[in-house]
């Protein structure tokens, strides 16, 4: 096979519909858009969500609930097992995660979550501890501080 002997797939193109011409489109005089209405217009039609009237479904629904997501506490999350970097008696703060590189916004705060095990004695910074961190921590004879 040669480059000049490809050929596209059999209907892999199609030729272009030529509306508002005779001679055999099917698609003349009215161009498929029946005759007057809003439809038949340039620019016309509804939008995509319009029911012809009828009260919408975004309308019909009950609006149930309350959504507090706007205002809600986020932290940034670490674990137990990521403190293992620091050196032996270091004191681990925020502004030290920060500059290591472990969290890059400090959100509302900073909550130290229970994964992996801590084998380092240190000083813990942080907002919130879950309880299985703070077991964690305490087994591995370090300091807990809540900020």
């Amino acid at each position: 096979m040669k480059l000049h002997e490809l050929e596209k797939n059999i209907g892999a193109t199609q030729k272009r519909k030529i509306v508002g011409r005779g001679r055999g489109s099917g698609l003349g005089k009215t161009s498929g858009k029946g005759h007057k209405g809003q439809n038949a217009r340039s620019g016309g039609g509804v939008r995509t969500i319009f029911e012809g009237g009828q009260t919408p479904l975004y309308r019909r629904l009950p609006k149930r609930g309350f959504n507090n997501a706007q205002f809600r506490t986020e932290y940034a999350v670490i674990n137990v097992s990521d403190l293992n970097r620091f050196e032996n008696g270091t004191v681990v703060s925020p502004a030290l995660l920060k500059e290591v590189g472990l969290v890059k916004n400090q959100l509302d705060g900073i909550k130290v979550l229970g994964n992996g095990e801590l084998t380092k004695k240190l000083t813990i910074q942080a907002n919130k501890f879950s309880k299985t961190a703070v077991e964690k921590i305490e087994k591995s004879g370090s300091k807990i501080e809540v900020m």
